[in-house]
């Protein structure tokens, strides 16, 4: 009897799938069954019918086959892939030409299978380019190429075309400056004591319609990267250069060299001062400043040394307006101008008063500041020449003090040839006194020399 063509067919199909998935399972389902004895009898006895096992294995073999078939389908189907942010690769002379209007990156839309586009994007070696070798200064269209190396992939590149300006390349030499960045970050004590470089000249490169905007170019010293903050030679490596406009605004242009090495030179002058106390106001009616005591008697600052040449003494004012006994302050030095640092910052000072007396000085000789150079002053009359001064203070103290203690004077800035009245100045060395001109205006004659 002749076999059922069909039959001939699923036969090999049948015998496969029993070898390979059919028994393995039954074995399986019957090592299960036994460990609940009875249970599996029924379960078994199914199992034993041959027209049941050969529904079992089409059935498998039918799921196993449309498994097959849909990932087949998936795999085959076309898709398409998006590559954002691909930068662009211009091609032309450097050294002639500068472009303008070409973005910086486009994307890519890959369009192919599944299986291709997954390699394709596996490779990204691919670079998207626009050769402008043949173009000359102007304005062009460009396309964009993209240099797939899969060619079963198609792509897309968006956008596919630029309007670009291709300017002829202009130079320009100048000279560089530099400017220091958080400089509050070095340290207090320390100063930049010189800062440059070995060869200030750069070249500006680029359209001359950008050249033209530049108005001065820097190097940034960014105190932050300095490795080391030690006092002399420190050396900062590869300092970008940047080009500016006159409102301060970074111009795109090329800068041969684009960096230097800065030369920075720390120091920590300094010096040390006494401290003075300089009363402010008047004590109560019937007192005086007897003594001034200071928990701190001089101070060492650091800073500039054209700040520091200034300075004698630093100041520490105290108001004592009405005061009428003895009193302790807590007071902070105040920091001069030019300088970063102090040893000591604060301060205690107490102050004693007792009972006020007082005392005329005589014939204290008038001193003149602030005069001309090209100008001499004498005064008008013996009288004019010397001043009495009162002097007002605890007895203990003002019993001390002569003509020699005092400093009288007329300040004769702005002051021209002729005879002039002018005020009486008077100071002296001990705070704790006050100091009056018995005379307040006295004739100075002035001339050229």
């Amino acid at each position: 009897m002749k076999m059922n063509p069909i039959k001939k067919i699923l036969k090999p199909i049948f015998n496969f799938i029993d070898k390979l998935i059919v028994v393995p399972i039954t074995k399986l389902i019957l090592i299960v069954s036994r460990k609940f004895d009875n249970s599996g009898k029924g379960f078994e006895k199914f199992l034993s019918k041959s027209n049941n096992l050969l529904f079992i294995s089409l059935a498998l073999a039918v799921i196993t086959f449309i498994f097959i078939d849909q990932k087949i389908i998936y795999y085959s189907e076309s898709s398409a892939e998006v590559l954002s942010n691909q930068p662009v690769k211009a091609i032309y002379n450097e050294e002639a030409y500068v472009i303008e209007g070409l973005p910086e990156s486009v994307d890519i839309t890959l369009i192919g299978n599944k299986a291709n586009l997954y390699i394709a994007k596996q490779s990204r070696t691919n670079d998207v380019t626009v050769d402008l070798t043949e173009l000359k200064a102007g304005t062009h269209k460009v396309e964009f190429k993209y240099n797939q190396g899969i060619s079963s992939v198609d792509y897309k590149v968006n956008p596919s075309f630029a309007t670009v300006i291709i300017y002829n390349k202009v130079s320009l030499a100048t000279t560089m400056n530099i400017d220091v960045l958080n400089k509050d970050k070095l340290n207090s004590k320390f100063i930049i004591d010189s800062i440059g470089v070995d060869d200030d000249s750069v070249v500006v490169k680029g359209a001359e319609k950008q050249i033209k905007k530049v108005a001065s170019v820097k190097a940034l010293v960014d105190v932050n990267n300095l490795s080391s903050q030690e006092l002399g030679k420190n050396i900062l490596k590869d300092v970008p250069l940047k080009a500016y406009d006159e409102d301060g605004n970074v111009i795109d242009v090329e800068l041969v060299p684009s960096k230097v090495d800065v030369n920075v030179t720390i120091s920590s002058p300094s010096k040390e001062l006494p401290i003075k106390i300089i009363p402010v106001g008047n004590v109560a009616f019937g007192k005086a400043i007897s003594n001034i005591k200071m928990s701190e008697s001089k101070v060492t600052v650091y800073g500039l040394s054209d700040s520091l040449d200034q300075l004698n003494y630093i100041p520490v004012e105290v108001d004592v307006n009405n005061l009428s006994e003895n009193t302790q302050y807590k007071l902070e030095i105040p920091k001069p101008v030019g300088i970063k640092s102090m040893n000591v910052n604060n301060i205690t000072v107490d102050i004693s008063l007792d009972s006020v007396s007082d005392r005329d000085v005589s014939n204290v000789a008038i001193e003149t500041k602030n005069l001309a150079s090209d100008l001499k002053a004498s005064a008008v009359s013996s009288s004019d020449s010397a001043v009495d001064v009162n002097i007002k203070g605890v007895s203990s103290v003002i019993n001390s003090i002569t003509a020699d203690n005092i400093s009288a004077y007329v300040d004769l800035s702005g002051y021209g040839e002729g005879e002039h009245e002018v005020d009486v100045n008077v100071e002296g060395s001990d705070v704790r006194v006050q100091y009056v001109a018995k005379t307040k205006k006295v004739k100075i004659r002035i001339s050229k020399k």
